[in-house]
């Protein structure tokens, strides 16, 4: 659901997080005029994934810094509130989003903090950085660069995004006091990286979670991303929820929109995502053990109406397809032509040509999208018009199934690449 800004710092407790919490269209590039007080001695400063401010009695704390790009406006709206030092910068995970603006807030002194995996962690980023990038575009490029242009009109540069280094890493768990505020990084390596870490601040009962429970809060995890990632294991996922859950907190700040309230609330949403993720994975292996396919299994499980969660960012069909190929692999034992570099698509010509040309084919696809299955009509029209990439009629029938998916569409991955699709099928494009 779309929510207004204001709303995203009203938190309610009264129905379940994914009803009232805005959607991931949302999570825009760092833009507010200064940070907003989210607890006693805490502050945010809002982006594509939030940075945090814990102030101190002898210095300050930065949680996560954003993009590179985003690291001015945390800088100046941080250094409104307190300029102090910065004794800390902690990442709760490795994602450019929460590492990249680093350079602008270390100070002589200022240790980096990360959990020990952080280094594998960019090491394996770099190897496919250009990669991601191109991968990421259909979603994210317009908004980066509207959020790039309007930072530098304001700030006249912007900063580079240079490699971080961390002072410290541990492994499962670091304490530490600051200036009297104690701080326990606890490791929880189900989140979107291995190297996710929340920050828990004993004395005021606050997490700051970053995006462990993916980027909505309240959904079903995310646990393979469309841009191209490591899959998310959701047993792993389910232990760190449940690590953060047995803190018992009365404010779980996360990395988009705004702090979640309320301990028995807090404890009754995120049992809520942990079950439905438990019963994911349980209906998946078991559809695999009765010797189900895979795309029966994603196109017959659901999630039954008391464990109903938002499916804004993850898919549960998605997630039935993560789970089942961590556990097997690619190999569906479905053809031999699996095990070679011949894709399916690679006979549509010849299966075009048999059936008469592209045009017979373009009609069958038109009566698919006339009956209500957009999806077969892809199938068809995609098939046409790889015998002829200009045919007017499949392309026209590609970019209706393509709106039609999109008018249905509530998730975040799914309806950027739809738009994406009509873009290019658009006539003049």
């Amino acid at each position: 659901m779309s929510t207004s800004a204001d709303d995203w710092w009203s938190p309610r407790t009264d129905v379940p997080l994914h009803e009232w919490r805005p959607s991931a269209f949302e999570m825009l590039p760092a833009d507010m005029p200064e940070a907003r007080r989210v607890h006693e001695r805490v502050w945010v400063s809002t982006g594509l994934s939030h940075a945090w401010l814990v102030t101190t009695d002898d210095g300050r704390v930065v949680v996560n810094t954003g993009m590179a790009l985003e690291s001015p406006v945390h800088k100046r709206n941080f250094d409104a509130v307190d300029d102090s030092p910065v004794r800390a910068v902690i990442y709760t995970q490795g994602h450019v989003d929460h590492v990249g603006g680093t350079a602008l807030f270390r100070d002589e002194g200022t240790e980096v903090i990360a959990q020990a995996a952080n280094v594998e962690h960019q090491e394996f980023d770099e190897r496919l950085f250009q990669y991601r990038i191109d991968r990421s575009d259909f979603a994210f490029q317009d908004t980066v660069r509207d959020g790039a242009i309007r930072i530098y009109q304001e700030f006249g540069s912007l900063p580079e995004q240079v490699p971080h280094e961390p002072t410290l890493l541990f492994d499962d768990r670091h304490e530490m006091t600051i200036g009297g505020v104690d701080f326990e990084l606890l490791s929880t390596p189900g989140g979107e990286t291995f190297d996710s870490l929340v920050v828990w601040l004993p004395q005021y009962k606050v997490a700051i979670c970053g995006n462990l429970f993916s980027a909505l809060t309240g959904h079903i995890p995310n646990l393979v991303t469309l841009r191209g990632d490591r899959y998310r294991q959701p047993l792993m996922f389910v232990d760190s929820l449940e690590r953060v859950r047995a803190l018992g907190a009365e404010t779980l700040l996360v990395g988009h929109h705004g702090p979640i309230v309320g301990a028995e609330y807090i404890d009754q949403e995120l049992a809520r995502v942990r079950d439905a993720t438990l019963y994911v994975h349980q209906a998946t292996l078991d559809g695999m053990n009765t010797r189900k396919s895979l795309w029966e299994l994603m196109n017959t499980i659901e999630l039954p109406p008391e464990l109903k969660i938002g499916e804004g960012y993850g898919k549960v069909s998605w997630d039935v397809r993560a789970i089942w190929e961590q556990y097997v692999g690619w190999f569906k034992h479905e053809s031999t032509t699996e095990l070679y570099g011949s894709p399916r698509e690679s006979i549509d010509a010849d299966l075009v040509e048999l059936a008469g040309g592209p045009d017979p084919v373009a009609a069958r696809a038109r009566t698919a999208f006339d009956d209500g299955d957009p999806v077969k009509a892809i199938h068809l029209a995609e098939a046409a018009t790889r015998a002829d990439p200009g045919h007017a009629e499949a392309r026209s029938v590609l970019l209706d199934a393509h709106r039609a998916l999109l008018a249905e569409s509530e998730n975040f991955w799914l309806t950027s690449w739809l738009r994406h699709q009509v873009k290019l099928l658009e006539p003049g494009e």
